[in-house]
């Protein structure tokens, strides 16, 4: 998936916890194989070949899981869409051979083809169809959040009691550290991300940050992130860091996203509306802002 995954469980006996620690690596790479773009034979790219053209069946998972993308998108009002493969990357690059944007005509027909209301399901034959010719579905931001859920999911079926899976620091954990206590989980620092402004004590649970402090590119001395608006092509502005905390991986890696480029104001409305979802939100000015019945110590 483009990222590493870092696996623990508490167990008494060691030959044990890595048996089921297989089971879950086992998992994870079964799902990078059907939702990867890397792999001209996956699901995804199976679907993205065929845009504009016809529909293609998927697994009942694959569909459901694109699915739930759309009706994320649908909150958000477009903020979150699996549509965005079919940004072109030359414009995107964020290297350091970019030393300017795009125009910003050039970004807009960059979006022209994001759209997740063209993903067009068939939940009776389980087919995918995207209506427009270029059109590209990616998981890049929800796959990783549900790769990490899965992996929970199965370890807890499996018998553990308490774990973490640490999704390219994307956290989903569960039950107590050895010693009793919470898990302790440090909320990065847009501006050193090795180093913790804040920490929560959590369990079952799961915690995602979208930031620009891990791509972006540096232009005439301004910051730009990666994150892209799906409405303008170009980058998301006024927000550094976005941390998302919510008892589904799933959701928390989802979120993340729009809620950055949606801003502090929207963002915190539409956490606020959604049930057992928080979010800590760092602006531009490293003003900090949470949502309601949160707290960071």
């Amino acid at each position: 998936m483009g990222n590493s995954f870092e696996l623990t469980v508490v167990a008494e006996d060691e030959a044990w916890a890595n048996a089921k620690l297989d089971m879950a690596v086992a998992e994870i790479k079964r799902i990078e194989k059907l939702l990867t773009t890397f792999d001209e034979g996956s699901q995804t790219n199976q679907i993205n070949q065929q845009a504009g053209i016809a529909a293609v069946e998927v697994d009942r998972e694959v569909f459901n899981l694109i699915e739930r993308s759309i009706r994320i998108s649908s909150v958000t009002d477009g903020a979150f869409d699996i549509s965005y493969g079919s940004i072109d990357e030359r414009l995107w690059n964020f290297d350091q051979h970019m030393i300017a944007l795009p125009s910003a005509a050039q970004a807009k027909a960059m979006v022209r083809l994001i759209n997740y209301q063209n993903i067009l399901l068939d939940h009776q034959n389980s087919t995918i169809k995207l209506k427009e010719v270029g059109m590209r579905i990616g998981f890049g931001g929800i796959g990783k959040g549900y790769a990490a859920e899965m992996a929970k999911n199965l370890l807890q079926k499996e018998g553990v009691k308490s774990g973490i899976v640490n999704a390219a620091g994307d956290l989903t954990v569960w039950g107590k550290q050895p010693n009793g206590q919470p898990w302790t989980i440090g909320v990065v620092n847009p501006d050193f991300k090795h180093l913790p402004f804040s920490y929560l004590n959590v369990t079952d649970m799961a915690v995602a940050t979208s930031g620009n402090y891990e791509k972006y590119v540096m232009i005439d001395g301004v910051k730009y992130s990666h994150t892209i608006n799906p409405r303008t092509g170009l980058p998301a502005r006024g927000i550094k860091s976005v941390t998302i905390i919510s008892p589904n991986a799933e959701i928390a890696d989802a979120m993340a996203t729009p809620v950055t480029i949606m801003g502090v104001a929207a963002g915190l409305n539409l956490v606020n509306q959604i049930h057992h979802l928080a979010c800590i939100i760092i602006d531009d000015h490293n003003q900090i802002y949470t949502s309601k019945n949160i707290s960071i110590q």
